[in-house]
């Protein structure tokens, strides 16, 4: 995917897909204090156990942990506090429909920051079988054989 002007990547949830089939994605952004825009900044983060859960009419995001930052004072941040994701109440409303669907939930692939504000990018998921990440596996590992191949040519 092609970054966009101004665009700075602070965390890459690989894990997602791997252990998903990424549907639909969008982009959300975060409520956060001060001190957790200084850690992001030095990408003190961590997406990989992170997803976002839909209550009250509100969006969250649970599971992501934010070091708390090393010049902080005693005002410093929960790292593993919900966040707030910041959408549009028809996006949270068809999100919140495609969630009580049977398997389908909601994780941040990636974190960034876009003309100075936390945006994360979240997306629709299916849970990937074992046998799907098997053939996932062999396939990229064909496809670097290949291209090994086609290097060797040139």
């Amino acid at each position: 995917m092609a970054r966009a002007k101004g665009e700075k990547l602070i965390s890459d949830n690989r894990r997602a897909r791997h252990d998903y089939h990424l549907l639909d994605r969008f982009e959300a952004g975060v409520a956060l204090t001060g001190t957790e825009v200084k850690a992001l900044r030095d990408s003190k983060t961590s997406l990989q156990r992170a997803y976002a859960d839909i209550h009250d009419g509100e969006a969250w995001l649970v599971g992501l942990h934010i070091a708390e930052y090393a010049q902080g004072n005693a005002a410093n941040h929960e790292p593993d506090r919900e966040r707030k994701l910041l959408l549009h109440r028809r996006e949270i409303d068809r999100l919140y429909g495609e969630v009580k669907e049977k398997g389908v939930t909601i994780v941040p692939t990636r974190m960034y920051f876009k003309d100075g504000r936390v945006k994360v990018e979240l997306a629709l998921a299916r849970g990937k079988e074992l046998h799907d990440k098997r053939r996932d596996i062999a396939t990229r590992d064909a496809q670097r054989q290949i291209d090994r191949e086609l290097g060797r040519r040139r």
